[in-house]
Parts: structure tokens; C-alpha cells; sequence
């Protein structure tokens, strides 16, 4: 039931508005002062306010002002004398939506209350709407509700509009850059760009020209000046994902423009200025990389003012099930599938996994198994076999004509699902992931071809 606020000290004119908005079926509340209606907003929450211009201990306008300062989403009608067009006028620069003249014609007073009811109503749905917005924009991809990832989340509300640096850490697949974008839409920032740049996927030949820009003629394929990255977020964010990852030479450049807030294009003098926040990212151990000798310390020391922490999922394992429903839901719409459940067992044996590629790892396991799903459920058989686990070498020996065989498409098996964890753990980086199963680029990439992995 819709409820309306009157606030008049004619106690004719009061009545006459309270009978015809009850008849309407509406919940009235009919009060003879503006201090009174004020006050009463504290427990009667309505969605129209009337208030006459002309009352005692306060004007209407007064009232109007004040109850503009605690709600401001409350939608007011001033009722005004014959003839104060001009107070009229004001009360809707301040925040009025309309007003009503006395003495009024009922039916048109109705209709101007039914007129303000749907403003309000329409103003309430849109400003859910941003809100939501807002939030799933943020954090919609975030899910869980694990106390680890709610310690993570608490972080970024605080850290969100300090516009210090931030330092992301954790291993690959958690959601480091999800926790990055979360950081920039709470912030103050967030009408402005929020430019990501892998450090790990850029040559180190091209990774200077990428943060800082270049030049015309500042080398062989520079045709034309062009603007790095750190100008592209100017007045946003500057998300440095992989930051151990930085060749010496740009940790340097870096460092420099961290203490100068001014970067110089490649082949030029201009000191240009850039508002950048920086937000950093890596699963290496910077610390060790420090000791090493491949990571300046002193650039450490301006990254990690606030550090994250995200925890491999292994360690949040209540947040599976959530992640589960959220990844049948974007998959149903994007597979143009109708996967409606998953079974007990199969809920089981993903909690029970260790995800060496954490969230991405999970999500590329639940795509498969929806499409050997039947009849809209995911049962324990349809998960890779990395999950479910490998059956054992004597339940493969069936016969002892084809034990070779046998043997071989096993090794062959775990083979395809070591190198597809492997590949998934380094961002699907070859020469890391290489590196990793300590083979070469080009062989890793012949498996890959033999096991049709792209």
C-alpha cells in the first residue's frame, strides 16, 4: 500500500485530503506542522509528501529543505495558495516535483498525486538499478562467500577510493585482475579508464614502447607518435598485471615515473604528466626476485603500499559450489545450453580437487562437463578426468593382448591433462608453460597440436 504524508494546519483543507487519498486506497498519515512532518518521517517511510506552504513553526519551503537534507530521494508536492506561482517555482528548483494550487479541483488533485507516485516509484527502481549495477559490475564476478574472500573484499572497500598503489598477489587463475577492477568502480576514479597491460605477454623488445609511448622515427617501425599506457589512464587506473615479470631496464622507467608522476615517449625529451593510480599484480614471489637480483627492491618497496592477498581456491573451498552456479548460469546463456543441476557426487569430487588453476581452472572444467551433459543435469562422469580422477592401471588391464595399448592411452591421458593444467596455471603463456614441464616451446607446442589443444 502506497503512503502519502500530509502536512497542512487547516484542519478543513487536511481532512479534505486525507478522505480523498483514503478513498483511493491509500495509507495517509495527516500531520499539522512541518516540524511535525519531519519528525514523523523517522518511522512513517512515505512514498509522497504534501506540504503546504504557509504553516506556523515552519514554512512548507523550510520543510521542504530539511527533509531534502535526510531523504533525499523523497518526492514532495508543495500545496500553495492561488497565485504563488513564483514560491511554487522555487520549491521545484529545491527539489520539489510539483505543486499543487488551492483550492483544488479533486480530481486533478488525485491525478497529481497518482503523477508524483509513479515519479517515485520509476526514481526508486532506477537508483536500485544503478546500485545493482554498481555492485555487479564490481563484484558480480567475484563469487563466494567464504570468510577469506570476504577479508579480501573488506580490503577493497577500504582501499578502494585511498588512490594508493596496490599490490595483488596470488597465484594464477584466482582473479587478480577481477579484485584490480573492483578496486577502480569503487573508486573515485571509476568514470575514467582503467587500461590493463600484461607484462608477461609483451616482448621485451615492445614492452617500454607499450608503458611509455614513442615517437616518430624513435626506431625502424615507429610510422607515427603514439601515446603508452600510463596516458591512456590518465585520470584512471593502470592495472600492471604480471608485474614480476618486468625487464630491468622498464622496472627503472617505471620507478621513475612512480616518483615523478611524468613519463617521456621513447625517442623523445617532453616530460609528459600523467594522474595514473597504479595497481599491481603477480603470482611470483617478489621477494625472492629481489634477493635474485631480477626485481628492484626499491620498486617493491613504491608497489607494495597496500598488498591483497588472494588465496588459491584450494584454501576456500565453500566458495566452489557458488562458483559452480554462477558458471552454469554464464554458460547456459553464452552455450545457448539448459544445464539446470549438478549432481551431489560431482559437487563432491569438485570440492574435493586441489585446482592448481584455481577459479580458471574450475571454470574451464564446468564448460566441459555441461557439454557432455544429458537431460539438463552434470553428473560425476561428466567432469574432466584430472577431477574425477584417473582410473588405476589394473582396472585399465582387461586383456592381455592390448595391455600395451592400454598403458599407452593412459600415459597418453594424463600427458593431455598435465599439459592443459599447466597451460591454464601460466595464463596460457607456451614458453612458461614450457618451461614448467621442462620441455621445449616446440615440442610443447607439437602435443598440444597431437592433442588438439589449439
Amino acid at each position: 500500500m502506497k503512503k502519502i504524508l500530509i502536512a497542512d494546519d487547516e484542519v478543513k483543507i487536511r481532512k479534505v485530503m486525507a478522505m480523498l487519498l483514503r478513498d483511493e486506497g491509500y495509507e495517509v498519515l495527516a500531520v499539522a506542522s512541518g516540524k511535525e512532518a519531519v519528525k514523523a518521517l523517522d518511522s512513517f517511510r512515505a512514498d509522497v509528501i504534501l506540504l503546504d506552504q504557509q504553516m506556523p513553526d515552519m514554512t512548507g519551503m523550510e520543510a521542504l529543505q530539511q527533509i531534502k537534507t535526510t531523504h533525499p530521494g523523497a518526492t514532495v508536492l508543495m500545496v500553495t495558495a492561488y497565485g504563488s506561482v513564483t514560491l511554487a517555482v522555487q520549491a521545484i528548483k529545491n527539489g520539489a516535483y510539483d505543486f499543487i494550487e488551492k483550492p483544488f479541483d479533486n480530481d486533478e488533485f488525485l491525478l497529481t498525486v497518482q503523477r508524483a507516485l509513479s515519479f517515485h516509484e520509476i526514481s526508486h527502481e532506477l537508483n536500485h538499478l544503478k546500485e545493482q549495477q554498481k555492485e555487479n559490475f564490481s563484484f558480480g564476478q567475484i563469487v563466494g562467500n567464504s570468510t577469506k574472500l570476504q577479508q579480501v573484499m573488506s580490503q577493497v572497500r577500504k582501499v578502494a577510493d585511498t588512490n594508493v598503489t596496490v599490490l595483488v598477489l596470488g597465484e594464477s587463475g584466482v582473479g587478480k585482475e577481477l579484485v584490480s577492477r573492483a578496486i577502480h568502480n569503487y573508486s573515485s576514479r571509476k568514470e575514467k579508464p582503467l587500461v590493463t597491460i600484461n607484462c608477461g605477454a609483451i616482448p621485451l623488445t615492445l614492452i617500454e614502447s607499450e608503458l611509455f609511448g614513442y615517437e616518430k622515427g624513435a626506431f625502424t617501425d615507429a610510422k607515427e607518435t603514439r601515446a603508452g599506457t600510463f596516458e591512456k589512464a590518465d585520470g584512471g587506473t593502470l592495472f600492471l598485471d604480471e608485474i614480476g615479470e618486468l625487464p630491468p631496464d622498464a622496472q627503472v622507467k617505471l620507478l621513475r615515473v612512480l616518483e615523478e608522476k611524468s613519463v617521456t615517449h621513447i625517442g623523445g625529451k617532453k616530460e609528459i604528466p600523467v594522474d595514473v593510480r597504479i595497481i599491481a599484480a603477480t603470482n611470483r614471489n617478489l621477494e625472492e626476485k629481489v634477493r635474485q637480483g631480477t626485481f628492484r627492491l626499491d620498486l617493491l618497496y613504491r608497489l607494495n603500499i597496500f598488498t591483497i592477498n588472494i588465496p588459491p581456491l584450494c584454501e576456500r573451498r565453500e566458495d566452489i559450489p557458488s562458483l559452480v552456479d554462477y558458471f552454469i548460469a554464464k554458460y547456459n546463456k553464452t552455450m545457448n545450453l539448459s544445464v539446470k543441476n549438478i549432481s551431489q557426487e560431482a559437487i563432491d569430487q569438485l570440492c574435493g580437487y586441489d585446482w592448481p588453476g584455481n577459479i580458471r581452472d574450475l571454470e574451464n572444467a564446468i564448460q566441459s562437463a555441461m557439454i557432455l551433459s544429458e537431460n539438463g543435469t552434470i553428473l560425476a562422469d561428466h567432469l574432466p578426468m584430472r577431477v574425477k580422477g584417473y582410473p588405476r592401471i589394473g582396472s585399465i588391464l582387461l586383456d592381455n593382448d592390448s595391455d600395451s595399448n592400454k598403458i599407452k592411452e593412459a600415459n597418453e591421458h594424463t600427458e593431455r591433462e598435465l599439459i592443459i593444467a599447466t597451460l591454464q596455471r601460466y595464463d596460457n603463456n607456451r614458453t612458461l608453460a614450457a618451461k614448467a614441464l621442462h620441455i621445449s616451446r616446440k615440442t610443447l607446442f607439437n602435443k598440444m597440436k597431437k592433442y588438439q589443444l589449439g
